[in-house]
């Protein structure tokens, strides 16, 4: 059964760091972009950061995240890593990882309409 499962969400104090990851497991999703979402308290869930297929491996982020996050894919193409540093309180959220359904595209987007796929998501909460 294909299924996309995150982990590293956890507690930091402001200005730290913390490393997800989002296995894919049951199949290959390498040709897919691969999507990373949150969901803060109250509110709807947000795009974060995405990266194409490994053909492509291009990457976009969402500008409340860009120079603070980096999103990455391992050398197979089924694990996608987001690092995330100098967190913020703000950073707090439900974090999700997501298969774009359309393969081989050059370019990914951070519009979660485009995503099919959804892990169950990992809390990442920011505190001093």
């Amino acid at each position: 059964q294909l299924q996309l499962v995150e982990s590293g969400g956890g507690t930091v104090q402001p200005g730290g760091s913390l490393r997800l990851a989002c296995a894919v497991s049951g199949n290959s999703l390498d040709a897919h972009a691969i999507g990373w979402f949150r969901q803060p308290p109250g509110k709807e869930r947000e795009g974060v950061s995405c990266i194409s297929g490994r053909r492509w491996s291009t990457t976009n982020y969402a500008g409340s995240v860009k120079g603070r996050f980096t999103i990455s894919r391992d050398n197979a193409g089924n694990t996608v890593f987001l690092q995330m540093n100098s967190l913020k309180p703000e950073d707090t959220a439900v974090y999700y990882c997501a298969a774009d359904w359309r393969p081989d595209l050059p370019l990914c987007t951070v519009d979660k309409g485009w995503y099919g796929l959804w892990g169950q998501g990992t809390q990442v909460t920011v505190s001093s």
